[in-house]
């Protein structure tokens, strides 16, 4: 196998992993605020991505791919708001689990990985062009 190519299938994996991960980062922050629209209904449940890591047999290549989204299952918050329509008869509102500091974080983690897996693909794509232009 190619060197160069394993690098650009590790590189691209992990640049599709880390936007996957952009994306339930963004609706967790989108949804931050949501509460339940009655009351005893639950508001938005933040979500969560795992990653796997998969092998190509062909060529040996570990690469990375989404495992799975799943819900968070950690309590929701409750807020004192007895005008609010979805209040319960002690004045609390359902809110949502979304820490937007933890989104914020993971949303800065996320983006620097997709950023160093981008300079890595640059990097072989440069690499490459180097070669055929040495070998001409």
């Amino acid at each position: 196998m190619d060197p160069l190519k394993s690098i650009l299938d590790i590189s691209a994996s992990g640049m599709l992993a880390q936007g996957e991960r952009l994306k339930v980062v963004s609706e967790n922050v989108a949804n931050a605020s949501s509460v339940g629209a009655s009351p005893g209904e639950d508001p938005y449940r933040r979500k969560t991505i795992t990653f796997e890591e998969m092998v190509n047999r062909e060529t040996g290549v570990s690469t990375v791919h989404v495992a799975s989204i799943d819900r968070d299952n950690t309590d929701f918050s409750l807020r004192y708001e007895p005008s609010h329509p979805a209040a319960n008869e002690q004045g609390f509102i359902k809110v949502s689990n979304v820490s937007t500091v933890m989104e914020m974080a993971n949303m800065r983690e996320a983006a620097r990985s997709y950023e160093a897996n981008m300079n890595m693909f640059e990097a072989a794509r440069r690499m490459r062009s180097q070669i055929i232009d040495l070998l001409k």
